[in-house]
């Protein structure tokens, strides 16, 4: 078992397959994209099993697979089915934009992978094609679709950016009523290559809540699990739920359960604080179990308490993409 400093349980892995994405969002990286990690840097496949299956035999009981965008990676099925073989790993998931997820969708379903969560900011073409500035909103609604109705476990992840999209807000909430997904609004954070900084929001959690009750003022909270990031809730004559999650005003952190490894091998304890270790020269060289194992709980020995906290590491906290630190 995994336990910080903190004596918070670890056993919620974040682990990011690539930093490459197919769409540029203006919130996660600027126009002309990054400097993506050159491929001798990032992970192989079978390192990225090595990873999974150290970290699973330390505790670890859910796999999440970030990116980028995951689904770029034409071998990432051969790590997920890997996945599915570990002893002790309960939840396995992925979060996609959901351009690329087509033609595996049917062995998703039989490997039993059904928890997906679509990153989805938009539910207008106009609105969906400014803020990734690309033309992929029929691909992204047809799987989206397919997903809801193969059975999926299907979380929508909107980011409520301020001045872009606060219109589509209710309109995607109106046409989820009717399937059993949950539609979560995350707050902004400015992750996105350093071209904005900003102190406050405007859309916070508590924002957007009030955005969403005064439409529809007949809602009820859900009972949700000590470590989730999203406060629960579901409008009356909805089959879909919908959830707040304060990325920004980090009020979970608290019960914070989750450890971020990089497409690169940077271990992240908090999505606000620098990286505290790099496991690829290790992965690489001799005795690389007993390594990584010890890396593992000597980062979890130096956490902070707080995304607070962990924000003073850095001189200047937003610069690097989202995409590179593994979402």
């Amino acid at each position: 078992m995994l336990i910080d400093n903190h004596n918070r349980t670890i056993n919620y892995l974040r682990l990011a397959v690539t930093d490459r994405c197919n769409l540029r969002c203006n919130y996660c990286m600027p126009s002309e994209g990054i400097n993506f990690a050159k491929r001798d840097s990032v992970f192989t496949i079978d390192e990225l099993c090595l990873v999974a299956e150290i970290l699973v035999g330390q505790g670890i009981e859910k796999i999440r697979i970030t990116g980028g965008e995951p689904f770029v990676r034409k071998d990432l099925m051969v790590l997920l089915r890997h996945l599915t073989t570990l002893k002790g790993l309960n939840d396995i998931s992925v979060t996609t934009n959901a351009t690329l997820i087509g033609p595996h969708i049917d062995e998703l379903k039989q490997l039993g992978i059904n928890n997906i969560n679509v990153s989805l900011d938009a539910i207008n073409r106009g609105t969906f094609e400014k803020i990734t500035r690309r033309n992929q909103y029929d691909t992204v609604h047809n799987n989206l679709i397919r997903l809801i109705s193969e059975g999926f476990n299907v979380r929508i992840n909107f980011i409520v950016l301020e001045g872009q999209n606060e219109q589509d807000i209710l309109p995607i909430l109106r046409l989820m009523k009717h399937y059993p997904v949950s539609v979560r609004f995350l707050e902004e954070m400015p992750f996105n290559g350093g071209s904005k900084t900003f102190q406050k929001i405007k859309w916070d959690y508590k924002a957007i809540l009030a955005h969403i009750t005064e439409a529809f003022p007949n809602y009820r909270k859900l009972e949700s699990p000590a470590t989730s990031t999203s406060i629960n809730y579901q409008i009356e004559g909805h089959k879909s739920t919908f959830g707040l999650i304060p990325s920004f005003s980090r009020t979970f952190c608290g019960s914070c359960n989750r450890l971020r490894i990089t497409a690169t091998g940077d271990v992240i304890t908090c999505l606000y604080g620098k990286p505290k270790a790099n496991l690829r020269e290790m992965v690489r060289g001799g005795n690389p179990r007993e390594k990584v194992a010890q890396t593992i709980l000597a980062t979890l020995g130096s956490r902070a308490k707080t995304g607070f906290e962990a924000q003073n590491e850095h001189e200047k906290v937003f610069d690097k993409s989202m995409t590179s630190i593994g979402g």
